[in-house]
């Protein structure tokens, strides 16, 4: 089911402010949400002679006992006992960062009134180091390559410092990696940090016993009797036989879970019943509500107010077919979109998609009215990789510029998209990108003909200090092809608006006929860099750089840019944006807001 999420997301609105003091503003109110706010204690800790993640373990090891303070009033009894601990409390603190003989001294010092310091101070003296590191396996699994890279990429070395939690977080790596294998029975038959008397150096030794490789077995499905056994057997993502993978278990529970078809679901691999080493899978299934209808609300200041009703039913005629329906009116967008949906047994993302649209688009640059009817052909080609064959029969009666028409159309294409974001709410590493390839000819019943190629691309990159970047970048041609006026808007470009170039009125950039105005193009260019700084929990700024245009020659190219500042907040039901954009190298420099809020009920 197509996205109509990112039609209501290009809006704009246009106010005369002075733009240094805008941007000035966002940037003081950057750095004042993300200075951390602390209030005056009664007791004061003071660490010195420490620092990093050391200085954080003992000042997270010395924190205040409930009940010393009441009131604001400490108890100065309990504190004196807190400070004669706080030695040792300080040097067990140290020891995972290889200080076994640090010296110590704790005072307690009055701060006027009733407020007190406690001065720690550390001489950590000389860490301990390694003098030998013995990282073997044994076991059936002592030659798989994959777990032997672990071992040779084992972080500690002779003469490092002895750091615990590096050690720690290495053996955790080589027994996960082990299971992930299939090595269930994975464990170190021997696990040794010897510490000289003189706590100045130290050895390790690890011995992997990896056990037998187990693999998948039967699998039985229980709890939804109304769903036939072959559609409820496209969720998983194993077969008998393969090796045995917890990491395979968690895919196999997120596709029944977001099937949305079910309101729990337990998997539970029988290891007590392996027979051979092939492990019996059970799921247990809680079927949800079978018919869906949700109302929704909103607002974009491109299209206006909007209301949605989204109806869905999920297993039609029993056999886990879906049919849905939305309809969406807004002030200038109004539509209604129906499909029906036959999954493959393939797997969870493959599909055959047969869909009626009808909609009306009343824009200041045009007026558009679409019938079509699309059949989508769905294939997976692994996590996130989708392929799609389709034809589309399109109606479409417009008006452009001083143009008036209508386009009967029959466009045949191939569409291919891979999707690895992290977390399609808030992600915070990953990239998605997208190919079409269209085009239709009068031999086939249309007015026109044309091949046009697009694409689209996105990548977010986690930066230090709670920044990301994220870089978007769209392309599309228009080939052999009749004059722009035998091409409808829908196949035309435009540019300008919240997801193109910001600052600048939705679709209002692009070739301009005789009598100045906008009419789309044949080619499309856009490109954006953002970097956002993350705030508390929900919140983010950003600063962005936008440019691109519509045009219909490529010796011909004209880039418009705008830049300015964004504010974020995060929902489970995604993100609500506010931008603010200057037009840049153009003489009106009027500021541009963009703002976007939607909730289903």
């Amino acid at each position: 089911m197509p996205d109509f999420t990112s039609r209501y997301a290009h809006n704009y609105a246009v106010l005369h402010l002075g733009a240094a003091q805008t941007v000035l503003a966002f940037l003081v109110l950057w750095l004042c949400l993300a200075l951390p706010l602390h209030a005056a204690e009664p007791v004061e800790i003071v660490v010195t002679g420490v620092e990093g993640a050391a200085l954080k373990n003992v000042q997270e090891t010395l924190a205040l006992p409930a009940g010393l303070v009441r009131e604001g009033t400490v108890d100065r009894i309990w504190l004196d006992r807190f400070a004669r601990q706080a030695g040792d409390k300080t040097r067990t603190a140290l020891e995972p960062f290889g200080y076994y003989h640090a010296l110590v001294t704790v005072t307690v010092e009055p701060d006027g009134g009733e407020r007190y310091r406690l001065l720690v101070t550390v001489a950590p003296g000389e860490p301990v180091r390694l003098t030998g590191v013995t990282v073997t396996m044994v076991g059936p699994g002592k030659e798989e390559k994959r777990l032997a890279r672990l071992v040779t990429a084992f972080p500690l070395h002779k003469g490092d410092v002895l750091l615990h939690q590096k050690y720690e977080e290495a053996k955790t790596a080589l027994t996960s990696r082990a299971r992930d294998l299939g090595y269930l029975d994975a464990e170190f038959s021997r696990h040794e940090i010897r510490v000289a008397p003189s706590a100045t150096t130290a050895t390790i030794e690890l011995v992997l016993d990896t056990g037998e490789k187990y693999y998948f077995g039967e699998t039985r499905i229980q709890g939804a009797p109304d769903y036939p056994d072959r559609f409820l057997r496209r969720h998983l993502t194993y077969a008998p036989g393969e090796v045995f993978s917890y990491p395979h278990l968690g895919e196999t529970q997120r596709n029944f879970t977001n099937s949305e078809r079910f309101k729990e679901v337990v998997i539970t691999p029988e290891k007590q019943d392996a027979e051979a080493h092939r492990v019996p899978i059970a799921v247990q299934l809680t079927p949800g509500p079978r018919i869906s209808v949700r109302p929704g609300i909103g607002y974009g200041t491109d299209t206006g107010a909007r209301f949605t009703v989204r109806y869905r039913d999920l297993n039609m005629f029993h056999q886990g077919h879906e049919l849905y329906s939305q309809l969406y009116v807004a002030e200038r967008l109004q539509g209604v979109v129906t499909g029906y949906v036959l999954p493959s047994p393939k797997d969870v993302r493959s599909s055959t998609t047969l869909q009626l649209n009808l909609q009306q688009e009343n824009i200041t640059t045009y007026f558009s009215r679409i019938a079509a009817l699309e059949l989508d052909r769905n294939r997976s080609f692994g996590t996130g990789k989708l392929g799609t064959a389709y034809i589309k029969a399109q109606y479409e009666d417009y008006t452009v510029g001083a143009q008036k028409s209508f386009a009967r159309l029959l466009l045949p294409g191939l569409r291919f998209s891979d999707d690895r974001y992290d977390n399609p709410v808030r992600p915070r590493r990953g990239f998605r990108y997208t190919l079409d390839l269209h085009g239709t000819h009068q031999l086939l019943g249309s007015d026109t003909k044309l091949v046009q190629i697009l694409a689209a691309g996105s990548y977010l990159l986690p930066l230090p200090w709670r920044l990301s970047l994220h870089m978007r970048a769209n392309a599309g041609a228009t080939l052999l092809n009749d004059p722009l006026t035998d091409i409808p808007p829908s196949l035309r470009f435009f540019t300008g608006g919240d997801q193109s170039v910001r600052g600048y009125s939705y679709k209002s950039l692009g070739p301009r006929d005789a009598t100045g105005k906008v009419v789309g193009g044949k080619q499309l260019l856009t490109s954006s860099i953002e970097l956002e700084r993350a705030l508390f929990k929900d919140w983010g700024v950003s600063l962005f750089y936008d440019a691109g245009n519509a045009f219909n020659n490529f010796s011909a190219i004209k880039l418009f840019q705008g830049a300015g500042v964004g504010l974020h907040y995060y929902t489970s039901i995604g993100a609500l944006n506010l931008s603010v954009a200057q037009p840049l190298g153009v003489d009106k420099q009027a500021l541009h807001f963009h703002f976007t809020v939607g909730f289903e009920l």
